[in-house]
């Protein structure tokens, strides 16, 4: 109930004083095997329109510890631009979809930015 609560709390303040509220968008970053996995998950997030936004960054590598063995791989990643109140669909959504047995979905609230881009992520997002 308390995320309702904030949403609905967010969205008066915005209303009355037409100013962005700090953490209102995020960005969540989600690991992708390779480019062709990263292209399908952005476009399921894109169709379901949890997202206004998707950067599919090229190739890094990586370095982590599965199962106590350290290991390494290539992998793309997701950045999505997206309202705060989606986050849990879309990880949800994203851990339904992803081959990987623990994908990587983590995000980071947006404190700041471009006010009409800020405006456009919440057009382009249907709210809850």
């Amino acid at each position: 109930m308390y995320p309702v609560l904030r949403s609905l709390a967010l969205q008066l303040h915005s209303a009355v004083t037409g100013s962005y509220v700090s953490g209102t968008h995020s960005i969540a970053f989600i690991n992708c095997l390779n480019e062709q996995i990263a292209k399908d998950i952005a476009r399921a997030i894109m169709d379901k329109k949890l997202a206004a936004y998707v950067n599919i960054l090229p190739k890094s590598l990586a370095l982590y510890f599965w199962k106590g063995e350290l290991e390494e791989s290539t992998e793309i990643l997701l950045l999505v631009k997206t309202r705060t109140s989606k986050i849990g669909e879309l990880s949800n959504y994203v851990r339904s979809i992803h081959p990987f047995e623990i994908p990587e979905i983590i995000s980071l609230p947006i404190d700041q930015g471009n006010p009409l881009y800020l405006k456009w992520i919440e057009e382009s997002v249907p709210r809850d």
